[in-house]
């Protein structure tokens, strides 16, 4: 694994891909691009340990697309067969990814498509059997219903990413993904990039299943949370988080802004109370129509929604440029998610801000933070 950071103009990129990829305005890969890209064009396995929010969707991307590109077959499949899968544990993650490869493949005739439950099936469905598909993007349990009626062919996949494993693993999607594993062709005939935040020995036993003598790059959590962004933990009560924030909302107004709450309740009753005071926000919750939440993401995308409150399930398909703010209103249980969270803001080199509410609720959950970032956190009264 290399520590230089590498430039996309040295990777030899196909010109379609490199011309996507100059749109785009990047120049210097990040350090799990710099770390992946070496390897995984070079066809080997890889397994990577890295957050959400440090460029691993690109590095994968880009592998599938220089393969595609560089190799066209000389038959086309037929329809429904996909050349590449790759697996994300949410919709709203999944859709990023779609998204994300459209934007890489905008001057390719690359067929890219998403199957995710909660939109329409009828349409992927059709979309499905139309054509060949270069890039799927899937969930496992929308997935498993396409291949088991047959509509879904993956035994021509050659390369397998399986993004966010041990969020798939907290989700209880392990069998489904074996299964779904188990129908793309045997690991020696194809190519797997394994992706996850944490390496625990249970990760680590998936891993070795699916992937064969990988190279393993590894970018520490640390670094995502505390280089661009600026960390305040404010102490007070837990009856008044819901006016602070209002205040906060009122006197700073954060341009794009993101608030992060534990349960899907307390994300409804935060909008519903900032909306009363006349603060304009959204709520991204898993109990959250999914055609109402695709059009939540693309409003705060545009920046005609600036304020979004969130759980940490929905958050995980944000990935949003420009973000100024982000609000622990709870910490999380998960010192990882605190990581997470606050990788939201901070991106493309801008700094960010991110605020934590700290109240006798959440002091419990310090001390895990603190051993997850290798620092002390020091609590402070709200400095406004």
């Amino acid at each position: 694994m290399t520590d230089q950071p590498v430039e996309f103009a040295d990777l030899a990129l196909p010109h379609d891909l490199k011309d996507a990829i100059d749109d785009l305005g990047f120049v210097q890969a990040t350090p799990i691009q710099s770390a992946v890209l070496p390897f995984s064009l070079a066809d080997y396995d890889v397994t990577g340990q890295a957050q959400t929010g440090t460029g691993k969707t690109a590095a994968f991307l880009i592998t599938i697309l220089t393969r595609q590109l560089e190799e066209p077959l000389e038959r086309p499949n037929p329809p429904g067969a996909a050349r590449s899968l790759i697996l994300a544990p949410t919709r709203e993650l999944a859709m990023q990814i779609e998204s994300d490869a459209r934007d890489l493949a905008k001057y390719t005739s690359t067929n890219i498509v998403a199957a995710v439950g909660g939109i329409d099936y009828a349409k992927q469905q059709d979309k499905i059997r139309s054509a060949p598909i270069d890039i799927l993007v899937a969930t496992p349990g929308r997935l498993l219903d396409f291949a088991g009626r047959g509509i879904l062919d993956l035994r021509r996949v050659e390369i397998l990413v399986i993004d966010e494993a041990d969020r798939m693993l907290d989700m209880g999607f392990i069998p489904d993904v074996r299964r779904i594993v188990y129908q793309t062709p045997k690991k020696r005939q194809r190519q797997t990039l394994f992706f996850s935040a944490t390496f625990n020995d249970d990760v680590m036993n998936l891993a070795r299943q699916w992937t064969l003598s990988p190279e393993h790059v590894a970018i520490e959590p640390e670094s995502v949370a505390t280089d661009t962004v600026d960390q305040h933990f404010w102490l007070l009560s837990r009856d008044k988080k819901t006016e602070l924030l209002h205040r906060f909302c009122k006197e700073k107004q954060p341009p794009h802004m993101l608030v992060f709450v534990n349960r899907r309740d307390q994300a409804r009753y935060l909008v519903n109370y900032l909306t009363r005071k006349g603060i304009e926000c959204e709520a991204l919750a898993g109990d959250i129509p999914q055609r109402k939440r695709i059009a939540t993401l693309t409003r705060f995308k545009e920046g005609a929604t600036n304020l979004v409150v969130a759980t940490d399930v929905a958050g995980r398909g944000i990935h949003v440029e420009g973000i100024s703010h982000v609000i622990n209103y709870e910490l999380p249980e998960d010192a990882e998610d605190y990581v997470h969270r606050i990788g939201r803001t901070g991106r493309a080199g801008a700094r960010g801000t991110a605020i934590s509410f700290v109240s006798e609720d959440d002091a419990f959950n310090l001390p895990a933070i603190e051993s997850f970032l290798g620092e002390r956190i020091e609590c402070t009264q709200p400095d406004f």
